[in-house]
């Protein structure tokens, strides 16, 4: 008769299969994981009242559906998204047919695929971790699905325990594989199509707004290492987008070309730089750099307005090397075309701010008294905060002299529009600023939350200049980080919670720079560490053999030993873990000795001993010769009391063995240190 599942290895096999779905979740379409829930939860609960598979007629339909639905959101089913999607339909969808262990293995077998494709989407550690335990569960259903040897299930935790020993068992192998086969030049989970990994950052153009959700996020942006000392925050200005044309709302990049060499700064003017920056997927093409990059990174360009962007969005950690000078003099001259266009003003917007702008120019007479008067104005009574009060179509206006009230994109916008009412070319920059030290790893962890937005006016003679008008509001940002003004809860600037942050952020580089960035290049200079130094596809090739059979051999011979220790009976495991734990202790004992001959062997050397003994083996005896076939709960009993008997009898007795070895060789060796006096 064909062996169908029972409900709790059906219950079992249901919540592996929504916890494999589960790791698709944040990229799922929104309808698709309502559904997927919902067909689960019926198919667990008919099939509590109504045994047996769901029938074809219906299944068929279902599928189609699917295929149907998948097609009609992304436009075919072939690719990452799609492929996923429609996998993890299959998968719940599968749960219908169901019935015998065979088709639940079947279905974990699929599972296990669809929770490895999880890992084209997210390689973090945090949800690395998630896949396996995942895995576990996985396992622990497979195990579930064997026959019982013994009436009465053994309860679920010890199938989770059999799955995690497992899977420690198997982490020597997985080492091996992951250090010796052969890698690509990019790496491991770089996959073509990949452009939806990560998560966006900053976007090309700003609105009054538009930062706010981002400066609340705290995930980390970059990680920058130093060659030399780490510079002061107001030189922590990581440029990644300039904005240049404003329609009276938003501000939008503008395509400015590309250049051929790095802007030409006069020498010995400036700060130089060199630094290595570590960029977290963003699925944009932005490579934040301090102030003006001086060289380009491979596989990089540089826009004519000095930023840098990659040849291909950043859908995985990227690691590129910049060197940059900070505050330098142009030896160039801003041509004409773009004078106008950085002077532009959208028509019959900020008119109040036109006039100011204007009156200030007058009263000034020169470029620099105008950006005085501008942060003289911003010093007075604005205010920063992150949750200003809406602004409509004259958003300038309505900020500079009705609500007063923002954070750095409201004032960046508004002193580019006052410089350029004033006759002062200038354009918003977009990026990060400031960041966390972490004297651990020795890198500025910079936080999306540390997202900025200042001024850079044109000045005849000088170039461009970095103006922040936002220090003049609220120059703890600059001077002590994002943290300090965000509206963040208290408790989450506690000392202890920031150090607590800082090396789980110093676990989660390593792991990045360890594992997820593990391509062909890092493999082959680990290899190096070890001597070998050529490392061809041929030569891993054969060396993961050999490890291979290595592991094969030590495994079996940990096997054929561990099979030997539990050969026999419950019974026979007591009786030999009696005599090993009496053996410990002083008590030796031959294979032949039968339970008498042992006791009489423990009343020769300490009659107490063999007192506290003789229940131990009296119910041994019993169970052993004066019944057919032992109950399990008897020898359970056994089992347990033989353990108490020895923690408590024979630990004290242990120690004194062991206290005596140490008096006995601390004995001689002090004889021979004055025999040799």
């Amino acid at each position: 008769m064909k062996r169908v599942l029972d409900r709790a290895q059906f219950a079992l096999l249901a919540v592996a299969v929504a916890a494999t779905i589960a790791t698709h979740l944040p990229h799922l379409p929104a309808w698709l994981a309502p559904a997927l829930a919902l067909a689960i939860g019926l198919r667990v609960g008919w099939r509590r009242g109504h045994p047996g598979s769901v029938r074809a007629i219906l299944r068929l339909p279902l599928a189609a559906a699917l295929l149907v639905a998948v097609v009609g959101e992304y436009g075919n089913v072939f690719g990452r998204d799609p492929g996923s999607a429609f996998g993890c339909g299959l998968l719940a969808l599968k749960l219908l047919e169901t019935e015998t262990p065979r088709d639940a293995r079947v279905a974990l077998a699929f599972c296990a695929f669809v929770l490895m494709s999880a890992l084209l989407f997210e390689q973090g550690l945090p949800f690395t971790l998630l896949v396996g335990a995942v895995l576990i569960l996985q396992v622990a259903t497979l195990n579930r699905l064997e026959p019982a040897p013994l009436p009465g299930r053994q309860p679920l935790w010890r199938s989770l325990a059999l799955a995690a020993r497992l899977a420690l068992v198997a982490t020597p192998l997985a080492l091996v594989g992951f250090v010796l086969v052969p890698r690509l030049g990019t790496p491991l989970w770089g996959s073509p199509g990949s452009d939806g990994l990560g998560r966006t950052g900053l976007a090309d153009s700003m609105a009054p707004g538009q930062f706010n959700d981002l400066m609340l996020d705290d995930s980390p942006a970059l990680r920058v290492t130093f060659d030399a000392a780490l510079p002061p925050p107001s030189a922590q200005y990581f440029r990644t987008l300039v904005l240049s044309d404003f329609d009276g709302t938003t501000w939008t990049r503008v395509m400015s070309g590309l250049r051929h060499a790095p802007r030409p700064v006069q020498a010995g003017s400036g700060q130089r730089y060199d630094y290595r920056i570590t960029l977290e997927p963003s699925r944009q093409r932005w490579l934040p750099a301090l102030d003006v990059p001086v060289s380009v990174p491979a596989g990089a360009v540089l826009a004519g307005d000095d930023t840098l962007i990659a040849n291909l969005p950043v859908t995985q950690p990227r690691e590129y090397a910049v060197t940059s000078i900070s505050g330098g003099r142009d030896v160039e001259s801003l041509p004409g075309y773009l004078r106008q266009r950085l002077l532009r003003l959208p028509p019959d917007v900020g008119l109040r701010a036109r006039a100011l702008a204007a009156q200030w120019r007058a009263e000034a007479g020169n470029d620099a008294g105008v950006v005085e008067r501008a942060l003289a104005l911003f010093r007075s009574d604005f205010s920063y905060t992150l949750s200003p009060p809406l602004l409509g179509r004259d958003s300038i206006d309505e900020f500079l002299f009705d609500t007063r009230s923002g954070f750095c994109e409201h004032y960046a916008s508004a002193f580019v529009f006052l410089m350029r009412a004033a006759g002062i070319p200038a354009r918003v920059a977009t990026g990060y600023q400031g960041g966390w030290w972490s004297g651990a790893g020795g890198y500025l962890l910079v936080r999306q939350s540390d997202a900025h937005a200042w001024a850079e006016i044109w000045r005849d003679g000088v170039g461009w200049l970095r103006v922040d008008p936002t220090a003049a509001v609220a120059p703890q940002r600059i001077d002590l980080g994002a943290r300090q003004v965000n509206d963040a809860p208290n408790w989450t600037q506690a000392g202890w919670v920031r150090a607590l942050r800082n090396h789980v952020d110093l676990v989660n580089r390593w792991w990045t720079q360890g594992v997820v960035r593990f391509d062909a290049l890092r493999q082959r200079a680990l290899l190096s560490e070890f001597g070998i130094s050529h490392n061809e596809h041929g030569d891993l090739l054969l060396m993961l053999a050999g490890a291979l059979a290595l592991l094969m051999l030590l495994a079996t011979v940990w096997a054929l030993h561990a099979t030997r220790d539990r050969s026999g009976d419950a019974l026979d495991r007591v009786w030999r873990r009696l005599r090993r734990d009496l053996a410990r202790a002083g008590v030796a004992s031959r294979d032949c000795d039968g339970p008498s001959t042992l006791w009489q062997r423990v009343r020769d050397i300490d009659a107490e001993l063999a007192r506290s003994l003789q229940p131990v083996i009296d119910a041994y005896a019993r169970l052993r010769y004066g019944v057919a076939r032992p109950d399990d709960g008897e020898v359970a009993r056994l089992s347990l009391n033989a353990r108490q008997w020895s923690r408590q009898r024979l630990q004290r007795r242990r120690l004194a063995r062991c206290l005596q070895s140490v008096a006995a060789a601390t004995g001689i060796n002090t004889a021979l240190h004055r025999g040799r006096s």
